[in-house]
Order: structure tokens, then sequence, then C-alpha cells
């Protein structure tokens, strides 16, 4: 049994996977206290990790257009002499910067075409979705002989806020006149893709439900591609567009103020479910991309799904079909009104 004295955990895609690999580093150290905790993530992501105080030290990928750089990344993590690596998000170019690093205990799937560059082989394939994202990652963990039972409400993420990244947020609410004394409710109806997002039309509908109950702010929040979208959704409501006025330091403590907060399968849900918010989420009923694995993970959701009748569901079915206009918006309203009232 492997027992790491010096860890690389390789968490280099997106917010949301990144956010699901957190309760990882508590684990470890519960479970092994002496072993230093290193995270490898993409520079955008730095920031849901470099606060959390099981990890020790976060290390960025170099990237150039987007694409490893192998040599410069293996004399990085050669430089680290780390003994074992934990790959939770396997590429070819990591599994090879890991290989030529000379890490002696390299983890990672054992379903991949380069999966020979990996010498400690887990074999389990997530895209049959028989259990949450999360999880999977947890099982992973197994390999070092560590034992950890989660479920949705009972896991520890350890997101932390940046106070000068909450100062920030603050003054710009105050500049837009939005009344923080008032309950925050966020809707982000982008998702970079990631899914089959809900209707603008559909989330418009919402917004002007919404909108008209007493006591409630409504922001909407998206990045500088997602202005549009965000414009159309507030329409001619009292709504506030946020789009673009925010970095991921601050969206995470902008989401820390809310009560409520409304997206399709993307990473900032997760950020709420870290951060104990209540979230409602919009899945469709493909695999790849469902609840059952992509999910916010917590006990505090709402998840709606299109009612149309369909079976082995594709993208391309999802699309053709709009089985996200099915969605009924008077129930999600409903939902809505009922937790808002709930946190009275």
């Amino acid at each position: 049994m492997i027992k790491p004295k010096n860890l690389l955990i390789v968490r280099t895609d997106r917010i949301g996977d990144v956010i699901l690999s957190l309760p990882l580093a508590g684990m470890i150290k519960k479970h092994l206290p002496e072993c230093r905790v290193t995270y490898l993530v993409r520079e955008y992501t730095e920031s849901l990790v470099k606060s959390n105080p099981y990890i020790d030290e976060v290390i960025i990928l170099k990237e150039k257009n987007g694409k490893p750089l192998i040599k410069e990344n293996v004399k990085l993590l050669k430089d680290k002499a780390f003994d074992s690596c934990l790959i939770v998000y396997p590429t070819f170019d990591t599994a090879l910067i890991s290989f030529l690093s000379g890490i002696k205990f390299r983890v990672g799937s054992g379903y991949r075409l380069y999966s020979f560059l990996f010498n400690k082989r887990v074999y389990e394939h997530r895209k049959y979705a028989e259990r949450h994202e999360l999880e999977f990652n947890v099982n992973l963990l197994r390999i070092f002989g560590i034992e950890e039972e989660v479920t949705p409400g009972k896991v520890s993420f350890d997101l932390k806020v940046d106070e000068g990244s909450l100062a920030e947020v603050k003054r710009v609410l105050s500049e837009e006149k939005i009344d923080t004394g008032k309950k925050l409710v966020i809707i982000h109806p982008g998702s970079g893709g990631s899914a089959i997002d809900l209707p603008v039309e559909k989330y418009k509908m919402l917004v002007d439900k919404i909108t008209s109950l007493d006591n409630i702010e409504v922001l909407i929040t998206g990045n500088d591609d997602e202005k549009d979208i965000c414009k159309k959704v507030k329409g001619k409501t009292s709504a506030h567009n946020l789009s673009g006025k925010f970095n991921l330091t601050e969206l995470t403590a902008l989401i820390n103020l809310c009560t409520l907060f409304i997206s399709n399968s993307t990473g900032p849900i997760h950020i709420a479910a870290a951060l104990g918010k209540f979230t409602v989420g919009f899945y469709p009923k493909i695999l790849s991309c469902s609840v059952q694995r992509w999910g916010p993970y917590t006990a505090k959701k709402a998840v709606f799904l299109p009612e149309i009748e369909c079976s082995n569901c594709t993208r391309e079915q999802c699309e053709r079909l709009n089985c996200m206009n099915s969605i009924n918006i008077d129930n999600v309203f409903s939902k809505v009104k009922n937790v808002l009232i709930s946190q009275e």
C-alpha cells in the first residue's frame, strides 16, 4: 500500500471539477497528517484551492495557447521531488508530464490508451454515471488505504472567501444601488457549453416572477462572453445585470452573500453548493452530464429535468427535441418562493 509523503494532486480542468476534488485534501490530511499535499491546477482556478487549509502548495500548469508545455512542467515537478501523484483528471499531456518527472507512484485511470504511463491504475468507468463525480474522486484515495464515505450534506469542501474580494464585491453592489439588506438571489444563465442550458425565454419568465416578490434583489451573473445572454434574461425587470463585473474570486465572494443560487449545470453551482447555499439547477437527461454525476453535491438543492419522455438521450437529440424547454417554470418558481420563505 502506498503511503505518500509528498503528494501531487492533478486537476487541470474546469471550475466545477476542481471544486469536486477539494474534499480530497482534508481526507488525506486526516489519515496521513504528515503528508505534504500540492495541487496542480490551471491559472484561472487557482483561487479555488490557494486558501484551502489542507493544501500546502498550489502549482500552476505552464501553458501556451491552452496547451501544456511538456519540458517546462517536467522541470517544475522534478524540482519538487514528489513521491506520488494522483491524476484526478487524466489527459495524455498530464500523464506524460508525471511519467517524465520521475514520480515513483503515478495513480490514474486504467481505461485510457495512455494508461501505461500510470503504474497504479484505477479501474472504474465514470462515463456510466454510476455515482457522483465527487464520489469517484474519493474512491481514488483507496489506493492510499483511505476509506471515506461521503453523502450530500456530509462532506467538507473547505472553500474560503477572500476578504479583499468580498470588500470589492460590496463596493460594486453599493455602486449598483443593490440593497444587501434584502435576500440576494443569483441567476447564472450561462454554462460555457458544458451542458444543455435552460432556454433564455424560460429564464426571463423566472426572473419576471422572482422580481415580483418582496424583499428580494435578483442578481444576474456571467462572464464577459455571457453579457448578451444576461441582458436578455434581465429584460425590463428590476433585476441587476452584473455580467463581466467580477473575476472568479469575487464571484465566489458574491455567491457567499446570496440566499439562493440558480443556474444550469456549470462551475458556479458547485461553488454555491460548497459554500452551503441553496441551489436550484437545470440538468438535461444526457448521461455524460446527468445530475447523478454532476449535480450540486449538497442536501440543500432542487434540480429540474426535462419533463418530456425520452430514452438514451444524446446532446443531438436533446437539442433537436428542445428538451430543456419542457421544464415547467411555474414549478421552479413555486420551489424558489418556498425556499425564500423558509429563510425568513
